[in-house]
């Protein structure tokens, strides 16, 4: 039998970045796009590589393109990473594991490197093959954390928790990682929204912005420890912009809703350096009178239109940076 597990992209509503620093997020999934994993029991062990970790290409210049715009990882590290997680966390937890080999294929659409938390898309669907491999559960509301150790403790890569908190509950959740729920039990709170009607949302990006999605982090995360003074007051606003957002997304108030998500870009630039050509994209679908903020750490962003006639404003004026539209799928039904 062959298992098969998927998990989505996602883009964060409001909230972002606090996650990594005792914030709070709204997320949703993106079902769009997906990593897939395939897993079938097989006399040995193998992990079949994808394009992002092979190293044949047509030319010497297509080589060093995919190099500029990748960097040298593929998905293998994080399918390695996982399985190692996965079997650290049944050990510590007396799950005893029987010696079964098996064969790991997967692949993703999703766009690489933009923020749209590709990489943990790759860990999370192959956690839900393992559990099913093995028959293991993993409660709901650690499996994030057990996502966020492979690539935060396994590959030393800084992240926060939301990408795994959406990925793992998926549709659109509420979460709240205040210091003190960390801290004490090692994960937030998080809640599963399902708003009576669906803001109009589109998520835009273009692949050409990739870039390693730590690296924006680094001088934050050395400043937040440092107690700096306005980055420490962005995270405590950043709580507060969630909240509002809950608010104005249940009451399906998308006036207040586009406010706070411009209001979420813009507290980010004042703490965060932000790259020329990921501005443009902001600053071109806010000339169309949409909102718009990053969905991740840059390279996409996300936003409210008013209607169909707006929605098509906004994807000729992204067009003009070479930049994909879409309108994100969040619930199966």
């Amino acid at each position: 039998m062959i298992i098969i597990s998927h998990a989505y992209a996602r883009a964060g509503l409001v909230g972002n970045p606090s996650d990594g620093y005792f914030g709070k997020t709204l997320s949703f999934i993106i079902r769009n796009v997906k990593a897939t994993v395939w897993l079938w029991e097989s006399p040995h062990f193998e992990i079949v590589p994808t394009h992002g970790d092979l190293a044949k290409f047509d030319s010497v210049e297509a080589f060093l393109k995919d190099q500029r715009l990748h960097g040298y990882y593929g998905g293998m590290r994080l399918i390695k990473a996982a399985i190692k997680k996965f079997h650290d966390h049944c050990g510590k937890n007396d799950v005893e594991l029987p010696d079964r080999s098996y064969t790991v294929s997967f692949e993703t659409d999703i766009p690489r490197l933009v923020g749209l938390a590709g990489s943990s898309a790759i860990v999370v669907a192959m956690m839900r093959a393992l559990m099913r491999f093995h028959d293991v559960t993993v409660p709901q509301h650690l499996l994030p954390s057990l996502a966020w150790s492979v690539e935060k403790e396994e590959l030393g890569i800084n992240c926060g928790l939301q990408d795994r908190v959406i990925q793992t509950y998926e549709g659109l959740v509420y979460m709240d990682f205040d210091r003190r729920l960390m801290e004490g039990r090692g994960y937030g709170e998080y809640e599963p929204l399902r708003p009576g009607r669906m803001p109009p949302l589109y998520v835009a990006y273009d692949p050409a912005r990739a870039e390693i999605s730590d690296v924006p982090h680094r001088n934050l995360r050395d400043l937040f420890n440092r107690g700096d003074e306005a980055v420490v007051g962005a995270m405590q606003r950043y709580r507060d912009l969630t909240d509002r957002g809950q608010a104005a997304l249940m009451a399906g108030d998308w006036d207040e809703l586009g406010k706070v998500m411009n209001e979420n870009f813009d507290l980010r630039r004042s703490i965060m350096s932000v790259a020329p050509e990921n501005l443009r994209m902001v600053e071109a679908a806010r000339a169309t009178g949409a909102s718009a903020k990053f969905a991740g750490s840059g390279g996409a962003i996300c936003g409210l239109y008013r209607d169909g006639r707006h929605y098509q404003q906004l994807v000729d004026a992204l067009a003009t940076l070479h930049c994909n539209v879409l309108r994100p799928i969040i619930y199966d039904s």
